[in-house]
């Protein structure tokens, strides 16, 4: 195996977790220097002498959530009283394929 890619994600405790793709391993740590430290520990212990990946790669994902409704109600506030009763609808149309 030339390279591994693990999902970094910030843990809702605190901390990161890191999940390898392709591979069970999984593995956390309080900060970044220290889960560089366990997923480079953790490939170690999971593949055999001779068999480790040349590269690691840790892949960042953050994951955010945007109030939409609620950019849009005042996006549709600012255009004036003529998109003001556009908006009911609009936002029914987004709930029922949510």
């Amino acid at each position: 195996m030339s390279e591994l890619i693990f999902l970094v994600e910030e843990a809702p405790e605190g901390g990161y977790t890191a999940r390898a793709l392709g591979e069970s391993i999984f593995t956390e740590a309080d900060d970044l220097a220290s889960l560089h430290e366990q997923v480079r520990d953790a490939v170690h212990c999971h593949f055999d002498e001779g068999q480790e990946p040349k590269v690691i790669r840790l892949h960042f994902v953050r994951e955010e959530v945007s109030g939409f409704a609620a950019c849009l109600a005042e996006s549709l506030r600012l255009s004036g009283p003529v998109a003001k009763p556009l908006f009911p609808s609009f936002l029914s149309i987004l709930l029922r394929k949510g």
